[in-house]
């Protein structure tokens, strides 16, 4: 890349910044959202998810949605709500663990093309090839060879899956350095969420500039015509989940697929069947 195409990503990349920046300064200045205009907002939302199954399902398209994003930037509240009302058998959450010894010794790419959408599926990457453009890169768990590498041939592996028929969307949830370490902090003291906060999490706190900057190279690199990155404000938590789903649902060009309700059939007679008596054991009814 030469440098000039270098500056004028840097530059458009920068603009982005600035505006979710301004986007993050109008949410703080907006009333809060109430939870039943909320809870209004995300049904009607899903019921369109579930259209957009109907049309996956008829078509065999194939969909790959990913999230990246800091460590509390919500990228597990907007997937928890995608997946609320639609069929596991559609739509498919891939969140992958390390990679083991013999998956290192794979090309690295690999055990993501496994996971890839057959026909009539949308997979749902909760972070996903970039670990390596981020975490990995920060912390050193790859060269600098490799990382370079990938940030080269990123592109490419994603104009080939585009090529070949997938509609690719790519999402980069940005929370401010304030919210997260609040968000932290929360998780420390809740007991429900403290399984959240991993030592690589309060790593990730104290790089905040170190993971700063390979956003914005990988950003800068990665943000192609065909695969462009999309931002998402990620402070207000409800105003970001109900935005990425309205995005998503605008970028994939589904069409309502018409539904003729079917009619229950009768209950068969019982023929002389009485139910048993209970001899099994029983969940105490404490409420």
């Amino acid at each position: 890349m030469s440098k000039k195409s270098k500056k004028k990503d840097k530059a458009a990349y920068g603009s982005a910044v600035e505006s979710t920046k301004q986007q993050s300064r109008a949410d703080e200045e907006s009333p809060k959202l109430g939870n039943k205009e909320y809870e209004a907002e995300l049904f009607k939302l899903q019921v369109e998810l579930v259209k957009l199954q109907d049309w996956v399902k008829k078509t065999g398209a194939r969909i790959v949605i990913l999230f990246e994003g800091r460590d509390a930037a919500g990228k597990g509240g907007i997937i928890k709500r995608i997946l609320e009302r639609v069929s596991p058998r559609v739509f498919r959450l891939v969140a992958l663990p390390a990679p083991t010894e013999r998956q290192k010794t794979q090309i690295y790419a690999q055990r993501y093309i496994e996971q890839l959408p057959a026909g009539g599926e949308v997979v749902i990457f909760d972070r996903s090839w970039y670990n390596r453009a981020g975490v990995e890169h920060v912390m050193g768990f790859c060269t600098e060879e490799e990382y370079k590498k990938f940030l080269k041939g990123c592109p490419i592996f994603e104009n080939f899956l585009v090529n070949n028929g997938i509609i690719l969307l790519k999402y980069w949830l940005d929370v401010s350095e304030r919210e997260q370490h609040k968000r932290f902090l929360a998780r420390i003291q809740d007991p429900s969420k403290r399984w959240k906060l991993s030592p690589m999490d309060l790593e990730s706190h104290r790089r905040w500039y170190d993971y700063s900057r390979a956003r914005d190279a990988m950003l800068a690199a990665t943000d192609i015509p065909t695969a462009p990155w999309y931002v998402v404000p990620s402070d207000d938590k409800k105003r970001a989940r109900l935005n990425c789903i309205a995005d998503i649902l605008s970028r994939i060009p589904y069409k309502e697929v018409p539904y003729t309700p079917p009619k229950l059939p009768g209950r068969q007679k019982a023929k002389g069947y009485q139910e048993p008596k209970q001899t099994h054991q029983v969940v105490p009814q404490r409420w």
